[in-house]
Order: structure tokens, then sequence, then C-alpha cells
């Protein structure tokens, strides 16, 4: 298969909590703190990521997305951020899909772009201002529960690249 002009093949790579550190948290239970409460009956894993949503009078918002994969390969054109919070996006079934992200600041550029590949199991959560692309799911009707921030103010800056774009090939 060759390379469309003017594409960069973005490959994933696993997705661990050392390698995203900077831009957010993984939501695993996976190797974390946890402790027993009620009596005995469940295990508490605590504080799993930064949500980070007061900035100017902000609110919890908790919403369910139900996503549907993209047509292969997938042309990257374009990047968000929220620059008054976090966002986190949590599976509610066993699936693995991808996320593409650029550091939080300045535009994103191709050059630091990177793909990551969850097992299923891991949510993440965007700290703010970090530069991301819209849920990638590998299956049909994928379910998140999504923490986001809630108020009047405006929470999404886009950017669009010009020129070579960024690829997901069909086989990744």
């Amino acid at each position: 298969m060759s390379q469309a002009p003017n594409r960069i093949p973005l490959i994933p790579r696993p997705l661990t909590r050392e390698a995203f550190a900077p831009f957010g948290d993984v939501i695993e239970t996976e190797g974390r703190d946890h402790f027993t409460i009620n009596d005995g009956y469940a295990e508490r894993f605590h504080d799993l990521a930064n949500i980070d949503l007061a900035e100017q009078n902000g609110r919890t918002l908790l919403s369910i997305f139900c996503a549907r994969p993209r047509p292969r390969p997938i042309v990257i054109t374009m990047m968000e951020r929220h620059p008054l919070s976090s966002q986190g996006f949590i599976p509610l079934s066993d699936m693995p899909f991808l996320v593409l992200v650029a550091p939080a600041g300045a535009e994103p550029t191709l050059e630091n772009l990177t793909l990551f590949r969850t097992n299923g199991r891991q949510g993440v959560n965007f700290a703010r201002g970090v530069w991301h692309f819209p849920l990638l799911v590998e299956q049909e009707n994928q379910e998140f529960l999504i923490v986001d921030r809630g108020g009047p103010e405006k929470n999404c800056d886009l950017f669009y690249f010009k020129g070579v774009l960024g690829e997901i090939p069909a086989a990744t």
C-alpha cells in the first residue's frame, strides 16, 4: 500500500501512565492504590485523575458518548483543546480505542503528535489545554462516560493543519 502524498503515517503505541503524563492522566485500576470500603464488600480505587473543571465558575457535566469508527485511513486535519478544563473519557466496554494528542500550549505540529492505543479498560483525562483529536474508536457503538466542564464560556479551540497532514493508516 502506498502512502498518499503530503501525509505522514501515525502509528499507535501502547498507552501507559508514564508516556501519557505530559498530556494528562490514564484512568485505570491496574497498579493503583486502593482500599477496602463498605464493610469489606468493595475496593475503592481513589483519586485516579486530576479533574480540573472549576475555572470561571465551571460546573461538572457527566455525559455518555456513543461513538462510531471513522473510515480508514483517517486523515488528521484538525485538533481541539479545552482551555478552561480537563476532559475525561472512561470506556463503558472492554474495547480498545485510539488517543491522538499534542502538548498544551502553542499550536500542534505533526512532529509533536503522539498516537496511543488503550487496552480497552483504560480511560484518559486530557489536562487543561492539551490538544487532542475527537474520539477514535475501532468498533461500532463504543460508549464512554465523559467528565467535562459546563458553563457559558467558550471552552473549545480548534486548530486546522495546512499542507502536510497526519494519517492513521487502515492497518494500525
